[in-house]
């Protein structure tokens, strides 16, 4: 029986792992920063305490929570050109791994509901999107998120596991897993289509009708330059669905034997790149972020 997974992490590319070790070092510093600062930063202003804001900080939370679970393994794997784990510890980084995955795909669709009530209803968007209505949005968020993979973590523990005990991975994602086990796995392939389907094909379709649903009222308003400043309060988000939202189902949905390669760069895209580019993408192109920002920096700085 397999009581340790070994994780091969990026062993085609060993000649180059320090560079690896200290790009990933960087990226792990530069997005715990980067989110941190958002929290901060919408938590004491209070010009940023709208719904919007307050989504953005839930997000960014994840994206932090996401972050550590998984870099600081990864740079162990890379320092050592790949490492060991204990099983249960390998089941949990997927639960942890894959839950604030879901809870983000989640928070996501919740985003692409406020900015398609902000724009295609702004009479109505202060009722509609009061602090109750907002507070049970992202609390349903982290609960099914966290509550649904339980299913997939309980199947994963009973099925049997002896003989080889590599991943050609660099975290203990769900797929490698799957391929790991001596068992029958039909059952978990059921699953993995019904989860798939909930958390990430259906959010993903709500996100596209909020999306069409925005994109038809910003085309019925006169002036370019009034199409142009509605369109920047929801561009970021586009931007932070089309990198996450197509790396996930490219990872979830598309059959791993015939694109394995694929599969693992498309889950680096996922777990690495997009938690160091939301911060990014959210505050530079946000003006109120960057006054605020630059507020703070001032003050600090005089002292």
């Amino acid at each position: 029986m397999v009581t340790e997974i070994f994780l091969a992490g990026f062993g085609h590319l060993q000649h180059i792992s320090n560079v690896i070790f200290v790009f990933l070092l960087f990226v792990f510093m530069a997005t715990v920063t980067g989110n941190m600062l958002i929290i901060t930063l919408i938590s004491t202003s209070p010009r940023l305490h709208s719904p919007m804001y307050f989504f953005l900080s839930n997000l960014s939370a994840c994206e932090v929570f996401i972050t550590t679970t998984i870099l600081p393994n990864m740079l162990y794997i890379v320092w050592l050109n790949g490492g060991f784990m204990s099983f249960y510890g390998c089941i949990i980084q997927y639960y942890l791994a894959s839950s604030t995955g879901s809870i983000e795909f989640l928070l996501l669709t919740v985003m692409a509901y406020d900015r398609n009530l902000a724009i295609c209803n702004p009479l109505r968007y202060s009722s509609l999107m009061n602090n109750n209505t907002r507070n049970h949005l992202v609390a349903w968020a982290w609960v099914v998120g966290f509550t649904v993979m339980v299913t997939l973590v309980i199947t994963i523990c009973h099925l049997q596991f002896c003989g080889s005990n590599t991943i050609d991975h660099y975290f203990c994602d769900l797929d490698p897993l799957r391929q790991l086990s001596t068992s029958d796995t039909s059952l978990m392939d059921i699953e993995v289509i019904f989860v798939t389907l909930f958390l990430c094909v259906i959010p993903f379709v709500l996100i596209i009708v909020s999306y069409i649903s925005i994109f038809s009222t910003i085309l019925r308003i006169s002036s370019w330059a009034g199409r142009r400043k509605t369109f920047s309060t929801c561009s970021s988000h586009l931007a932070s669905v089309c990198l996450y939202g197509v790396s996930i189902c490219v990872t979830y949905l598309v059959p791993s034997q015939q694109m394995k390669k694929i599969n693992k760069l498309s889950s680096l895209l996922y777990t690495v790149a997009t938690p160091f580019f939301n911060p990014i993408i959210y505050s530079l192109r946000n003006q109120e972020m960057m006054d605020c920002f630059r507020y703070y920096f001032k003050r600090i700085t005089k002292k």
